[in-house]
């Protein structure tokens, strides 16, 4: 017969998957000789079993739990449910990932009428007793019979008002008989039966809420934030109790072996006298700081620093603990890896390293990337969060903390110097007000929709899809969760949660540490992954190399057209009529373009600068409102009706799929060759101030060689006119932009004429799927909620489909040209596993945003480390 059930003499800390986190270090704890108390845990198979039984504990699961309570009675001494010396139990979750405070504990389990009487007198204290009996009861209704807890609380509060006292302490035996009393007519009045007095009867049911509360709501919701996937269930861990209420030589407290906010090497935590382990954390009083046990209780204190350190010592990892105190005897109840902020995370990892704990693999290995991105932005002070009041709450689509007064166009952000830029979606022609804006709020799109993406390049706080969100652009107001916002009001946006506040909460800053600069100098050490970033402006460029980028991967041309001084002459080149209309058009821009990348050549210092050509559909930059539309034909000298048709004759149904990248070099191949004569021109006038330089111009969108080669043949003929003017050459690279399945089956061929690909992962999961990226977020989640997708493929590479056609195109590209450059520079080039993925596909780089660098890196390294295990 299957084994279910496990003492704790007989599992180990390795035993995690089966016997559950808090199981697991149970048994750990009581093999290496500390006081636990006795006791027995119910496996992670049982609860998967439990699912499979229609939610029914069955009958060989009890017998099982029947011998392990005999078990337990042999080893305390103890009867269960009656005798003179009652065993009372500790019914609490525990899965193989840690869940603070996610699923239910009952403690006190075998209490009743005759057991509380017993209790009572072994201990020779009647008030103990019956204070456990009256929080069992409160406990087991909650938890297994789901009787609110605060109708418990109401008759509490209405006993000590009839007191006139304001403490549980002051609660005499018989106020706690009264309440007692009390909470059992509640129990029958809400489940419409007697309160059990059965201990097994108590048991059978309490372990089945703890299998229940595996899929409770907020259970449900913790495993969806921390991406925490694939278990079966959790353990319960049926454990002796120990009283911390037994006096003031009593006590229970929760503490952490180093400081979990700072990382500091010093005990962090807190405790209370007289008390259970529910008083410590529910705030019903106010606990003491773990210190103060020095004072009070010194060998107690003395007692639990030796375990701190075995335990540090033994698990090498910060740990968080719970202990009891009753009658002067030290007890365990449990320890686990504690939970710590980013910063808290780099300074023990790297003290750890420098004591000798662990090595710069294991440090490494321990930081969650996504979690540097609480030290690289602003973010919202705990006391100001406190009295924030929230208004809604969208996707966090780029990191960040940001409160300004609301504004609902470019114009206004522009003419007030900052703001929130709320919109219901942005587009490229936002791109001005959205770099100067503090933060943007848009109502549609997802986590790679044009905000989120521009923002998080820009390091810019965002929330988008805030889709409670109502916008009234005539009355230039908001209005969300029945509160009305004109423009110019402030509001908060916090980019990390999506949360948005009413009014401006205060913010504290995070400055990087040495002893962070040391842990990113141990992850540059072991990495062979290049990181990149994607750049279009100096200030961009600026951020990145201060964060370590080793090149651009991605520059945007697109960018570059929306500034005021320069759109107008892009708008005229995109409604001309013949080529000689738009080469005088294209004449106004090139010298903005020349200079764009004069700058960026020169910030990059000789690292590579790949620089894609125009890729968007025209359309995009075209004037959308009438009176736009009147002033460009002003500016061409055409009649507005003719500039009418021609902007509508240019709208296109499915611009994603239509008349962009490439395809505008075989239409327009003028366009292309104002781009490379800008690129080639500075980058030969930047060498000549004696500035190292490594231009790659990327052409977007290509399915077929041909194609490739007509556009190549066009801007090399461009740059041999500029060598030929200026008299001198530099070396320069063409290549493509991998982004369609065609691309990667044909890529052998496409090798011929590109000496690198990058691959375009947004667009390639797009197409792939035939999802439409910027609508996608609409349903994507049920997906993932319903376990058809494990992770939405526009935030992580979908390894099996679009990661097949990217091997393939490797594979297929380096048979042609061995020692192609290959790279990836969508969105997924800052996410953790798709780097990982990246380092596994062989690739020499990935690109993202500046402020995912850091991340980019950590993934990388940590890639190398477990390819090499």
């Amino acid at each position: 017969m299957k084994k279910f059930i496990y003492m704790f003499d007989e599992g180990n800390k390795d035993m995690k998957n089966l016997l559950g986190g808090k199981g697991a270090n149970l048994a750990e704890m009581t093999n290496i000789g500390l006081p636990v108390p006795p006791g027995f845990t119910i496996t992670t198979e049982a609860c998967s079993e439990f699912y499979n039984q229609d939610k029914k504990i069955w009958d060989e699961l009890k017998d099982e739990i029947c011998e392990n309570i005999k078990k337990l009675e042999e080893k305390t001494g103890k009867t269960f449910g009656h005798g003179e010396n009652p065993l009372l139990v500790s019914v609490r979750s525990g899965a193989a990932v840690s869940m603070p405070g996610m699923m239910d504990t009952i403690l006190n389990l075998g209490l009743n009428d005759i057991t509380v009487e017993s209790l009572a007198a072994i201990t020779n204290n009647e008030r103990l007793a019956w204070d456990s009996y009256r929080r069992f009861i409160q406990m087991f209704g909650d938890v297994v019979k789901e009787v609110p807890k605060y109708k418990f609380d109401i008759i509490m509060d209405k006993v000590k008002e009839a007191k006139g006292i304001t403490s549980d302490l002051d609660l005499d035996v018989d106020d706690l008989k009264l309440i007692t009393k009390k909470f059992k007519n509640l129990y029958a009045e809400e489940t419409g039966e007697d309160f059990y007095s059965d201990p097994m009867e108590q048991l059978i049911s309490a372990v089945k809420a703890v299998f229940n509360s595996w899929n409770n709501p907020r259970a449900i919701i913790y495993r969806e934030l921390n991406e925490i996937t694939g278990l079966p269930g959790t353990a319960v861990n049926v454990q002796s109790m120990v009283f911390g209420n037994m006096g003031t030589n009593s006590g229970t407290g929760v503490a952490f072996t180093r400081n979990p906010a700072t990382g500091e090497n010093k005990i962090f935590g807190e405790y209370l006298m007289n008390a259970q382990g529910e008083d410590v954390v529910a705030g019903i009083r106010t606990p003491e700081s773990i210190d103060k046990l020095a004072e009070e209780m010194p060998d107690m204190f003395e007692q639990f620093m030796n375990i701190c350190h075995t335990l540090e010592k033994h698990y090498k990892d910060m740990q968080d603990m719970e202990f009891t105190i009753e009658r002067g005897k030290f007890y365990m109840l449990q320890t686990r890896n504690g939970k710590r902020t980013s910063k808290a995370a780099i300074n023990i990892a790297v003290d750890m390293v420098e004591e000798g704990l662990i090595t710069k693999e294991e440090a490494i290995l321990r930081i969650d990337p996504k979690s540097i991105d609480q030290l690289l932005h602003k973010t919202f002070s705990k006391d100001g969060l406190k009295e924030a009041k929230e208004i809604g709450e969208g996707l966090a689509a780029s990191p960040g903390a940001a409160s300004g007064k609301v504004y609902f166009d470019c114009k206004s952000i522009k003419e007030n110097g900052g703001g929130i830029l709320v919109r219901v979606e942005t587009s490229p022609e936002d791109i001005e007000g959205m770099n100067i804006a503090e933060g943007i709020l848009t109502v549609r799109g997802g986590m790679t929709s044009h905000a989120a993406v521009v923002a998080r390049g820009m390091g810019k706080c965002c929330v988008c899809g805030c889709s409670e969100l109502t916008i009234n652009e005539e009355k230039k107001e908001l209005e969300s969760r029945g509160v009305v916002i004109k423009e110019g009001e402030f509001i908060s946006l916090d980019g990390s949660s999506g949360k948005v506040y009413l009014g401006e909460v205060p913010k504290s800053e995070i400055e990087l540490s040495g002893a962070f600069e040391k842990f990113i100098s141990w992850v540059d050490e072991v990495r062979t992954l290049g990181i990149r970033m994607n750049a279009d402006t100096p200030r961009d460029c600026a951020a990145g190399l201060k964060f370590g980028a080793e090149g651009i991967g991605l520059c945007r041309t697109e960018h570059m057209f929306f500034g005021e001084e320069r759109i107008w002459a892009v708008r005229e080149m995109i409604v001309s009529n013949s080529r000689l209309e738009r080469d005088r058009a294209l004449a106004k821009i090139y010298p903005f373009q020349k200079k764009d990348f004069c700058d960026i050549f020169e910030l990059m210092n000789g690292k590579p600068v790949n620089v894609r050509l125009l890729d968007p559909p025209l359309h995009e930059f075209l004037p959308k409102g009438e009176a736009d539309q009147k002033k460009l034909a002003e500016l061409m000298g055409k009649p507005f009706n003719v500039i009418q048709e021609r902007i509508s004759y240019l709208h296109e149904v499915n611009p994603m799929l239509g008349h962009r990248g490439c395809r505008l070099a075989i239409t327009y191949p003028e366009i292309y060759e104002m781009q490379a004569k800008a690129i080639i021109e500075a980058a030969i006038e930047t060498k000549e101030k004696g500035i190292e330089v490594n231009p790659e111009i990327m052409i977007p969108l290509v399915v077929e060689k041909n194609e490739l080669k007509y556009v190549k043949e066009r801007i090399t003929e461009a740059i041999e006119e500029i060598f030929a003017k200026k008299k001198t050459r530099i070396d320069y690279k063409v290549g493509t932009m991998v982004e369609v399945p065609r691309a990667c089956l044909t890529a052998d061929e496409i090798a011929e004429e590109a000496e690198f690909f990058s691959f375009g992962t947004n667009d390639l999961t797009q197409i792939t799927f035939g999802f439409s990226r910027d609508d996608a977020g609409k349903f994507i989640k049920e997906y993932v909620d319903k376990g058809v997708f494990e992770k939405d493929p526009f935030i992580s590479i979908d390894k099996n489909g679009v990661g097949q056609l990217m091997k393939m195109a490797i594979e297929k590209g380096r048979k042609t040209r061995p020692n192609i450059k290959l790279g990836i520079c969508g969105e997924h080039g800052g996410e953790p596993r798709s780097v990982e993925f990246c380092n596994e596909l062989g690739l020499d780089y990935v690109s993202c945003s500046p402020y995912r660098l850091l991340i980019a890196k950590i993934a990388a390294a940590q890639g190398k480390i477990k390819q090499g295990k």
